[in-house]
Formats: C-alpha cells, structure tokens, sequence
C-alpha cells in the first residue's frame, strides 16, 4: 500500500521528508514488534495495526527513494533532437520491424564532448532510403552482447496519457529507459570488436540463438510466434491478429512463459533430483532426498525465468518456489499465504512500480485464489474434482478484476482453457524445452501442430 500511495503522488516529497519517512516507520516498526509480543490481547491487536502503518510508511518511502534515483538520470532538454555520439551494449532482444529494428541499448561512454547521455537507452534503426535509386539500405542484424559505437538523436520518453490506456511514459520509467531515439545513419555507426563480457548479455544473446533457430526450423508457420513466445518469452514474435483471438478466449496467458509453466518445470526436475537422490544411499547420509529436489527444481525455475525475460510473473513465481524450498531445505515448512506475502514483498521490492501493472494484479490473484480452493482443510480432493473446483474460482474469483482493468471478459474462457491448460502446460510446453535442449527439428514440428490444431 505504500508504493501504490507514492504511485498516486503528483510529485515527488523532498528528500529530507523521505528521510523522515524511513526513519519513523523504522522506530514504528521496532516498537510495533515490541507490542506483539505483549502477552495482552489488546497490545497485540494495537501492535498489528501499528505494523500495517509502518509497513506502508516503509514502502512509501523506498519507492519514492528509486523514484528519485531513477528521475535523476535523464537526459538534459538542452540535448533533445541533437546528435549525440555514444558507445555501449545491445541488450535484451532486438525487435525487427517493416521499418527497421527496434532494440535497448547501455550506454557505456559518451564521445559528444560535455553531453549527457542516460544509461538505458530505447532505440530503433531504420531502413535507409536512398531517393536517386528509389532503394532503400537495411538496417544491420543486431544481436544481444554487440558493442556498437553509434550516433544518435535522443529526445525524453514521451506518451499519451488516456484513461484506461496504455501509460508508456510510467513502463519507460519502471524499466529505467531514460531517454529513446534513432541511430543516425550518416553519422558514425561501427560494431567494436570487443563484445560485452556480462553475464546478463550471455542470457539474453542465448534467448536470441534460439529465437533464430525456432525462426529458421519453423519457417512461415502461422503459429511459430507462439513457440519462441513459451521457449524465450518474447511475446513480440506473436502476431496481433493471434493475440486477439487468445484474448478474446481467454487464454492469452498461456501463451507465454507463465507462471504455470515455470512451476510445472520446477516440479518435474524436483520430481527427477527426488527418484535419483532417493536411489543413492550415501547421498541420503548427506541431505535428504526432499531438499535435495527442491533445490534442483529451483534451479531450474531460475534458469527459465532467466530465459523468460524475468517479468513480473516470473518474478512472482520464482520468489515463492525460492520461499517453498529455503522453507524445505530449513526444515519449515510454511503456509500458503506466508509464502505468498514473502513472494509480493520481494517484487515489491524489486520493482516498486509492480502495482501499475495489470499482470502484477492478475497473477497474485489467480495464485491466491488457486490457494485458497487447492489448500484442502479436511482431505485431499481428487484430480478432476481439483482442476475443476481451480478453474471455477479462477473463473469468478477474478471476474471483478478483469472488469475494472480492462472493461470486458471472456466468457467463453472456462471451456477454452479445460482444453488449452493441460495440452499446453504438460504437452506443447515439455515439447518446446526438449526442442531448446536437444537438436530434434521434429518436436518443434510436433509442438507447432498441436497448436495449430488447438
């Protein structure tokens, strides 16, 4: 609640009021702590209530801390429309385009003398048309990793601001994209020989090999966007055609890497690290078999949602299968809904800009409420009967919410996801990983063919 407050704000508090901020909710939540543990009802009572406060007064101030040191990098209004020259990193993956290519830059060392420059930088090269010959240059393959040196033209992150629509300027903000433009092709523009040597360049330069791969394998394919989607969460690769119709039936969700996904991963290697470490008696003597498969499955978890991008509903799911298996390897064992708080606290933390997302919303949601149907209190329900009670709470639980965010809702989306979930969380999914591991063509084609046919 006190990141969502600071959200609301019309501007920033100075920074001496956000010192005050801290340092009152920090004694509020020492004394607060004092008072729970006050064996008198009313003390305790009093206690969680002054927690509440010191909590929001806590949040409210480490958003508007970020806020701050993210405001402050951004590009001097004295450098708009200016050409800038610059020398940094491809990052993340390159969008190609009819124009050109669109892609994130880090800028590393700027060469244009007393210029300043943000170090995240959105950018697009386009096409170069040449008039006399009516041909037209097209923009270089670029690829995550690169170090280029380029020439630009900046200019601050700017977008409409309607009601209900898409606020670009807040998810520039949220991703720390300080400044966007476009590479000057008549400047100087040259790839340096020395590419990044950061790990995060590594993954994403391993999310764009096996785009390409899935590209070149899957050819035209009507549905390949969806594919690389699940392999590397690039939703970009999805026509929007595709996506209206996955909208439209309510199963939009699915085709991206997910949280169901990478939960599904995490369970099936702790399913693998369980059988094998159960199997090898002197193991046993070292660790049990239990912690042993809850710390490769998330390993796993990790490494997907690495490959995924890392967006929110990964985040969210990683951070809870991270707090099941410190909870296992500890011997404690916690509840849902702990497990689910600790998970909202590290991607609040993470990201105080998380609320203004309409994914952060839906994907606490549909957890929770899968928790509160799934956590039997007087046995376990059967299979049918638990994917059917699930998806009935889904269903209505998070009417109200798709109502207020997006103003319409799927009512078609309980049948077409009793189909969609278990073919392609358990079917195309597992197809999609084998095929990103082992250089098996056909299961790409496999995979591909069920969703075509679904």
């Amino acid at each position: 609640m006190g990141t969502l407050w600071l959200q609301q704000q019309a501007e920033l508090p100075e920074s001496v009021r956000i010192a005050q901020f801290a340092l009152l909710g920090v004694a509020l939540l020492a004394l607060m702590i004092h008072l729970t543990r006050a064996k008198a009802q009313m003390f305790r009572w009093t206690g969680l209530a002054g927690l509440a406060v010191a909590g929001g007064m806590l949040g409210f101030a480490w958003a508007a801390w970020i806020a701050t040191s993210r405001l402050a990098e951004a590009l001097p209004p004295v450098w708009e429309g200016r050409d800038v020259e610059v020398i940094g990193t491809v990052t993340e993956l390159p969008q190609r385009h009819d124009r050109g290519v669109r892609f994130a830059f880090r800028t590393e060392k700027v060469i244009t003398p007393q210029a300043k420059v943000p170090s995240r930088l959105s950018l697009s090269w386009y096409h170069e048309f040449d008039r006399k010959s009516g041909q037209a240059s097209p923009a270089p393959l670029l690829a995550p990793g690169e170090r280029w040196q380029m020439t630009l033209r900046l200019k601050r992150p700017h977008g409409s601001a309607n009601p209900h629509g898409f606020d670009y300027e807040a998810w520039a903000l949220e991703r720390g994209i300080r400044a966007t433009g476009y590479v000057r092709t008549r400047g100087v523009n040259q790839r340096l020989a020395e590419p990044s040597s950061l790990w995060a360049d590594d993954v994403h330069a391993l999310r764009a090999n096996i785009r390409d791969r899935f590209q070149r394998v899957l050819g035209d394919a009507p549905h390949a966007g969806v594919l690389v989607a699940l392999a590397v969460g690039d939703q970009n690769a999805i026509p929007a055609e595709q996506w209206k119709v996955f909208w439209r039936t309510g199963v939009g969700h699915l085709m991206s890497i997910s949280g169901l996904h990478i939960t599904m991963v995490a369970s099936l290697l702790y399913g693998v690290g369980f059988f094998g470490w159960s199997r090898v008696p002197w193991l046993l003597r070292r660790m049990p078999a239990q912690r042993a498969g809850a710390l490769l499955g998330l390993a796993g978890a990790a490494v997907y949602a690495l490959l995924a991008g890392f967006s929110i509903p990964t985040q969210r799911t990683l951070f809870m299968l991270s707090v099941v298996a410190i909870a296992l390897v500890m011997g404690r064992m916690s509840s849902p809904s702990r497990v689910l708080c600790w998970a909202l606290l590290a991607v609040v933390l993470i990201d105080p800009w998380a609320g203004l997302s309409p994914g952060f919303w839906l994907s606490f949601g549909a957890i929770g409420l899968i928790f509160y149907v799934s956590t039997a209190r007087t046995g376990t329900p059967g299979i049918l009967r638990g994917a059917l009670l699930t998806q009935v709470a889904v269903t209505i639980g998070m009417l109200p919410m798709l109502l207020s965010l997006f103003q319409e809702v799927s009512l078609v989306s309980p049948l077409a996801n009793a189909l969609a979930i278990p073919l392609v969380s358990f079917i195309v999914t597992p197809l999609v990983l084998l095929a990103m591991c082992l250089p098996w063509d056909a299961l790409l084609s496999l995979a591909h063919l069920l969703i075509a046919w679904m």
